[in-house]
Order: structure tokens, then sequence, then C-alpha cells
């Protein structure tokens, strides 16, 4: 039975992901490699004031597989009182189950809302040994959690019922993009459960998540361009086709190829777009780095061209 908390965290969760696009902030790095809280609540704040559905940190974007335990508590402790109620505050967590409980436990302790729960460490599963993982982090919390496939993790439809046995499993956040495999796990999935997209560069395939019963999407551009990924989300809940292509064929289609020019740019490229744009949030840490200088240039006039598009400014 789902508890009257969980049940609170999901219809808060389903209102945001139908008002605005998920933001996944960045860790800030200072030029030793060490945490920047101060930099990180500045960036959470901007990110607040945008008005996204809800705040992810320390996922992937946030490069929660470089931090310590320490350094993930003091951030996700950051986040929840940067967001100070205003937003669902979901923390990313991974690794084995064990470890992942870790890091669960920090964040419950921080205040975080929910976790979204990453694929675990390297290893491919059977698909009982990934109920069993999910199974044992959640026996850990009482936080909900959404279950994130992408990777080597890519759940079957006949993992749903065990999955939603779970009382807290919440939803899933796919990353492979396999939309005849999302739709089987959204007709087996309770009709409570939430589903959202998220790609590398979800607006992409907006539009066709939205045609199988998916339109919420993270955003990987809100963390450096709000502007520009709120431009995109209302013109496609606005049925504004004209506009959504507008910005696909002129923005986020060049950002993609963009993006695709090197390993790690999914998480490298937009740190360092949101560098371009003034923010403080440093380098990468290995083994991630940074982007080629001359693939820079290019972000960078691409950035000017897409603010441009939507009457904003550097």
């Amino acid at each position: 039975m789902t508890s009257t908390y969980t049940g609170e965290v999901v219809e808060r969760l389903r209102q945001g992901m139908a008002a605005a696009v998920l933001s996944f902030p960045l860790t800030p790095f200072d030029a030793e490699g060490h945490i920047d809280v101060d930099a990180f609540r500045t960036h959470l704040r901007e990110q607040v004031a945008a008005g996204p559905g809800a705040l992810f940190p320390c996922c992937g974007t946030g490069e929660f597989f470089s931090l310590a335990e320490d350094e993930y508590a003091t951030l996700i402790a950051a986040a929840v009182e940067e967001a100070g109620g205003r937003v669902p505050v979901v923390a990313g967590a991974g690794y084995g189950w064990a470890q992942a409980a870790r890091f669960v436990a920090a964040a419950e302790r921080a205040g975080a809302d929910a976790i979204l729960l990453m694929p675990p460490y390297l290893v491919e599963t059977p698909q009982s040994g990934l109920v069993d993982h999910v199974r044992k982090v959640a026996a850990t919390t009482a936080l909900p959690l959404i279950v994130y496939q992408r990777a080597q993790v890519k759940i079957a439809s006949a993992s749903v019922p065990e999955l939603a046995g779970i009382p807290n499993v919440i939803g899933i956040k796919d990353g492979h993009c396999d939309l005849d495999q999302l739709q089987r796990l959204r007709l087996a999935a309770p009709p409570e459960w939430l589903f959202f997209n998220g790609a590398a560069t979800a607006e992409m395939q907006a539009r066709a998540y939205r045609a199988i019963g998916v339109p919420a999407y993270s955003s990987a551009v809100h963390a450096f361009a709000p502007e520009i990924s709120k431009a995109f989300f209302h013109a496609f809940h606005a049925g504004d086709d004209a506009e959504v292509e507008r910005l696909l064929s002129e923005f986020y289609v060049p950002l993609v190829e963009l993006r695709d020019k090197g390993t790690g740019y999914a998480v490298s490229l937009v740190k360092a777009a949101a560098r371009l744009r003034g923010a403080g949030v440093g380098p990468v840490r290995a083994p991630l780095a940074d982007p080629a200088a001359h693939h820079i240039e290019e972000l960078d006039a691409l950035l000017t061209k897409g603010l441009a598009l939507v009457g904003a400014t550097r």
C-alpha cells in the first residue's frame, strides 16, 4: 500500500511535470577539483527562479559518479535549502544496492523528497536481480524511488508488476528512447506511476514520447539556458509546431551534432555552456574532461544564436 507521504510526493511531481521541464543542476568544482557549495547555491537559485517542475541534484548531469558521500550529503542539503519547498527535490543515487542505500540515507537525512535510482555500476543483470536490487534499496528508506533505465539496465514489461509491488517505487525515467519497449512498460504499470523522457537532449524526442502518453521530460538545456528550454516547452505544450521545428532545426539539432563530437559531452558541453553564460560552475571532474577549445567556440556561437531565437541575450 502506498503511504500518504509517497502519494503526496507523486502528486507534487505529477503537477510539476505537467507545468514545466525537470531541472538537473550541475555540480560546480573549483580549480583544485573541490565542490564549490557557494557556486552550487547560486546555480540552484537561478534554476529554481526559472520555474522547473522539480530539481534533480547529483544525478548524471550533476556528476554523481564522481562524488564522495560527504560531498553528496552537503550538496543535497544545499539543494533542499535552496528549493525551500517550492519544488520537489529528487536526489540521484546509484551503484550496487549497499552503496546506493548509503547515498539514499544521506539524501533522506538532508530532506530530499524522493530518489532517482540510477543503474547499478557496470554489471549486466537478469531481470530478477534488477528487481531485487530495487527492492533492497527501497527497503532501506521511506523515500519514493524513480527507477532510471538506461545503458545496461532495461526493464522488461513482465518485471513491472513486481516493481509496482514495492510500495515506494513510483515510476520510471527512460533513457533508451525505445518507444515500443516504453509503451509496453507504461501499459503494464499502475495508472498512478510517473514516466518521463530522460534522453540526453530530451527535446529531440519530446513529440514522439508524447504520442505514447509520456509528455514529461528532463532538459539539460535548462541548466545553462532556461530561456530556450522554457520557450521550447511552451511551444510544445501549446501545439505550436512551427516554433517547435524552428527551435529544433536551428538550435537543438546543431547542439546534438556538436554533443556527438566528443565523449562525455552530454555533461561537459552543458557545463561549458553554463560557463559561457558566466556561471561559476568550474570544470568537470575526472573521469570526464572539458570539451576541446574549437568545440567551445562552436558552442559559443550556437548559444548566442539560440538565445537570439527566443529573444534573450547573453
